[in-house]
């Protein structure tokens, strides 16, 4: 376990490299069990270095559907972690959590995710499974994609909100008619969903 933190440290550069902590995070896991790779991503997130930290996100996600505490660990920990590039990762770790065990069987724990009080955490959803509609299950499905997401649209998280429409917005390209439809019927007079409401419609009103 040292000398791959020691491998880590060495071989990440002090500038940001997630395309590094990407492949580094996958190679670990492609060649270690689930339990290892919770074992190692617990270690990891120990570190000073927050790019380290980030490899163990990765493998926290990784092994989420063997170990429910890995979930519960980057569910409660790291969305508190004041980091907004390690955020990033929580999102694509919660993705990768999803890809593992099937975007449709993870519906429940997605409305559970957009429900939580915390606004990482929900904005972990909105946004890691961007683009929503390229994910397998909501590409045959947008539908749902878009409702998930709509019912976000007056968060009391600006930050949220922003990621809520955006993925609305990147919709919008290939389903314009399902997102126009759905947007045409909000109620405007609320500034949280006009936000959301002029993110989400960007590419329509080019049409």
């Amino acid at each position: 376990m040292k000398d791959y933190m020691q491998y880590l440290t060495e071989l990440i550069p002090e500038k940001d490299s997630l395309k590094l902590v990407k492949s580094e995070a996958e190679k670990y896991y492609q060649s270690h069990s689930p339990n290892e790779c919770f074992d190692m991503g617990m270690k990891l997130y120990q570190s000073d270095n927050f790019q380290i930290q980030e490899v163990g996100v990765f493998l926290l996600g990784y092994s989420a559907h063997h170990n429910a505490s890995a979930l519960s660990f980057l569910k409660n920990m790291v969305s508190r972690h004041d980091s907004w590039k390690v955020q990033e990762i929580l999102a694509m770790a919660f993705d990768n959590h999803c890809k593992i065990i099937g975007y449709e069987t993870s519906l429940p724990l997605i409305k559970e995710w957009l429900n939580s009080d915390c606004a990482n955490v929900r904005r972990a959803v909105s946004e890691g499974l961007r683009i929503w509609t390229s994910r397998p299950y909501f590409k045959e499905h947008p539908q749902i994609a878009v409702q998930l997401l709509s019912a976000h649209r007056e968060d009391h998280s600006e930050y949220v909100r922003k990621s809520v429409g955006n993925a609305l917005r990147d919709i919008s390209k290939k389903y314009p008619e399902i997102i126009s439809e759905e947007i045409s019927a909000w109620d405007l007079s609320s500034k949280e969903i006009r936000q959301v409401y002029k993110l989400a419609g960007k590419f329509l009103d080019s049409n």
